[in-house]
């Protein structure tokens, strides 16, 4: 649009520009009549012949080309292109005053940004000097498994999980990290990005790595696994038994309840779930390794099979507790039962509620010594807790019921939010409400106990 424009103005004849002239002139854009400048060559070519060098220099400030960051020229308003087709003589003060202030207005503009963008490149990348390691706190190392997130105004707006290799960087919409300025920070660290913009590098927890971790088949959440673990009251040297490893998020919360006593055997009827979940459980035990300098316990066993037709190898083994995450485990208890203890749990995890329907009458169907004790749905719901702030920044106080005028903040004060009075214990109201974003159902937990008839 801007290259039309330019070729119209090109090829304007002198007789349309006094046209032009004579309706500025009615609007008292300028200050003289149309017919003195009728001499002026309107053309855009540096070559015209109407410009010699007998032509007067102009006494006013040529108008300047206001660039922004990304190099292009700030658009320019209908009056300022047609006031820059008029000898600079002619134009009036009015015309002039409103130029010159849009060009101090465009000017600051960029001189504030470049300021910010100079100071957040400036600012160093060392984690702050007054930190004392503590006793037995370790280092980010390469090769470990971290997570970045970027919250803004109460919301997460960025959260990745990703390993730590050299040469590497993590991207994202805010800007670049280098991985190299990662390596030999503290654990919770803030780093900048190539933008200016402050991440968090942290190390993830086992229900965060769970949840972030590279999926097959949906894996079971960590609310979820935690309620099944305590319906199968797992402790530390049992040994457990699990069919439909999945991406392995399950087979990951029993090895760290058995711990280093104990046992979990995994059984999958999928090749590529299998070889999944064997990835991610590998995954984790190597970057706990790094960032405790300790070995996970190696005690999950995966097998690829169908637990239905396992006897051999279920053969001489006993299980403390059995937790089943598959479409029809009504099939599969009658190979699973006989090698439970007497009084232990088994746990069922459906995802839909025709499934549990189903269980329940292939339990009553069979001569199983199961009972079934509970069936529950487990929800979470996240609240969102925080001060209640003015749209300037600064904290809103609770009015009581005869507020004295020696509290009022004063004007020069009011909106300083770097001058701001700490405020008492109390004296700040809190928003408190459900979190927009809410985790919906995921599954049904059956609770099923051996007894002997």
């Amino acid at each position: 649009m801007t290259v039309l424009l330019h070729l119209g103005l090109s090829f304007m004849t002198r007789k349309f520009a006094k046209v032009h002239v004579m309706c500025l002139y009615r609007h008292h854009v300028v200050r003289i009549k149309p017919f003195l400048c009728g001499a002026r060559s309107f053309g855009t070519d540096p070559n015209d012949s109407d410009k010699g060098s007998d032509a007067p220099v102009s006494t006013f400030p040529p108008f300047p080309r206001i660039t922004s960051l990304s190099g292009r020229r700030r658009p320019l308003s209908p009056l300022e292109r047609v006031s820059q087709l008029l000898p600079e003589d002619n134009l009036s003060q009015e015309v002039w005053e409103l130029r010159d202030t849009r060009n101090n207005e465009a000017e600051h503009d960029t001189q504030s940004v470049g300021k910010e963008r100079e100071e957040a490149t400036e600012e160093p990348q060392s984690f702050a000097p007054h930190h004392v390691c503590v006793p037995g706190e370790r280092q980010i190392f390469f090769g470990e498994t971290l997570l970045a997130e970027f919250s803004r105004k109460r919301r997460l707006e960025f959260r990745k999980m990703f390993q730590l290799k050299e040469g590497m960087k993590l991207h994202s919409n805010w800007g670049f990290i280098a991985h190299e300025d990662m390596e030999g920070r503290p654990d919770g660290s803030i780093i900048r990005t190539s933008m200016g913009i402050p991440i968090l590098i942290r190390r993830p927890s086992l229900d965060e790595f769970t949840l972030f971790m590279k999926r097959g088949p949906a894996i079971t959440y960590p609310k979820d696994a935690s309620a099944m673990l305590t319906m199968m009251d797992v402790t530390e040297g049992d040994c457990v038994l699990e069919s439909g490893s999945g991406s392995g998020a399950m087979s990951l919360f029993l090895s760290r309840a058995v711990g280093y006593k104990g046992s979990v055997l995994s059984v999958e009827i999928r090749e590529d779930h299998h070889r999944v979940a064997v990835l991610n459980y590998k995954r984790w035990r190597s970057t706990w390794s790094l960032r405790r300098g300790e070995e996970w316990p190696d005690n999950v066993h995966f097998h690829h099979g169908d637990l239905t037709s396992a006897g051999p190898l279920l053969a001489g083994r006993g299980f403390n507790s059995v937790a089943l995450d598959m479409v029809n485990p009504h099939l599969t208890l009658p190979a699973v039962v006989p090698h439970l203890h007497p009084g232990s749990v088994c746990a069922v995890y459906q995802a839909n509620i025709t499934q549990v329907i189903d269980l329940m009458e292939g339990l009553r169907c069979s001569a199983l010594p199961l009972v079934c004790e509970r069936i529950v749905e487990v929800q979470y719901r996240d609240w969102l807790v925080g001060p209640s702030l003015k749209k300037d920044g600064t904290f809103n106080k609770r009015k009581a019921p005869h507020e004295d005028d020696e509290c009022e903040p004063s004007e020069d004060t009011a909106g300083d939010l770097n001058c701001q009075e700490s405020v008492p214990f109390g004296d700040v109201p809190y928003i408190a409400r459900p979190h927009p974003e809410q985790t919906g159902h995921s599954a049904f937990l059956i609770k099923l106990r051996k007894i002997l008839k």
